[in-house]
């Protein structure tokens, strides 16, 4: 095991021992083989492979199927369709607040607070540089510096597409190569920079209603990330970052709550608003978020 293994790991001393070993192991696993090979197992259409997969989910998760568009989980053609299912038309109502800015996913406040030293909160007693989250764009960095974040954790058992926080422009794409730890709370408290580190989408918009960013965040065992603009996005063997194509005329545009993408498997949204551009409203840290519902408030 490496120093930085063993710095990240026994930080945390009071984790339980098994939380420990999991970060551990984490830093010795291919982790993109294994994503790429659970990537491939949830889109085979095999019913020797989707049968068991939907079977274990379903007997571990137990997720709510009410509000699918397709609500019986057995005629997915692969696990995959399945985990990325739509939900019913009007399933996730839009807050009719003024100004209101909505949650983007379905999840769980991990963090939230402001940026204004530069620093994102991860968890408790851990932090990360906003620049490093953006790749280290400057421009980016100087748009939302000192404004306020949410880190957004999306369980196995949500609905797992992403959408609109604020409508707008993409003005902005890009895909960013990193790791794939697994971003579960355990692995949250443990590893320095996770979010800066994993592999991710960072997104600009812009508009009537203001400037905003959100990141997708990759995790292990996501076997890629996709925008209804560039489809799947996953590029194999990257070293930089890279640009994505930007759609043109109206195809750029989205309303709020519009969906923008989707996370093959579970993982994180962070989303970043220019200071004194915005404020969060009524929500806290470890709150459960739907689509729609408000969470905070562009300022005039």
């Amino acid at each position: 095991m490496n120093n930085e293994t063993t710095h990240s790991v026994t930080r945390r001393s009071r984790e339980p021992l098994g939380a420990r070993l999991f970060v551990a192991l984490q830093y010795l696993l291919p982790q993109h083989l294994l994503s790429h090979l659970v990537g491939a197992l949830a889109r085979s259409r095999l019913a020797l492979i989707r049968r068991p997969l939907l079977g274990f989910f379903l007997r571990t998760y137990r997720p709510d199927m009410s509000d699918a568009a397709n609500p019986d989980p057995h005629s997915y053609a692969s696990f995959n369709e399945f985990f990325t299912r739509a939900l019913q038309p009007g399933a996730r109502p839009l807050s009719t607040a003024p100004r209101a800015i909505v949650s983007p996913v379905d999840g769980r406040i991990s963090a939230l607070g402001n940026s204004g030293d530069g620093r994102i909160i991860q968890a408790k007693g851990r932090d990360y540089a906003l620049r490093a989250l953006l790749a280290g764009d400057e421009r980016l960095t100087a748009l939302v510096q000192g404004g306020p974040f949410m880190t957004i954790y999306l369980a196995p058992f949500n609905y797992h597409r992403t959408h609109m926080a604020l409508g707008g422009r993409l003005v902005g794409a890009w895909f960013v190569p990193g790791r794939l730890f697994s971003v579960n709370e355990a692995t949250t408290r443990n590893v320095d920079g996770l979010f800066a580190r994993n592999e991710r989408l960072i997104m600009e918009f812009d508009g009537e209603q203001g400037p905003h960013i959100q990141v997708l965040v990759g995790a292990l065992f996501v076997g890629s990330m996709g925008t209804v603009w560039h489809g799947d996005i996953a590029p194999r063997g990257r070293r930089t970052p890279l640009a994505l194509p930007l759609p043109t005329g109206n195809a750029a545009l989205a309303a709020q709550g519009a969906e923008l993408g989707r996370f093959n498997m579970g993982s994180t949204v962070i989303l970043l608003f220019p200071e004194h551009r915005a404020r969060w409203e009524g929500v806290k840290a470890h709150q459960t978020l739907r689509v729609g519902e408000q969470i905070g408030q562009r300022l005039p």
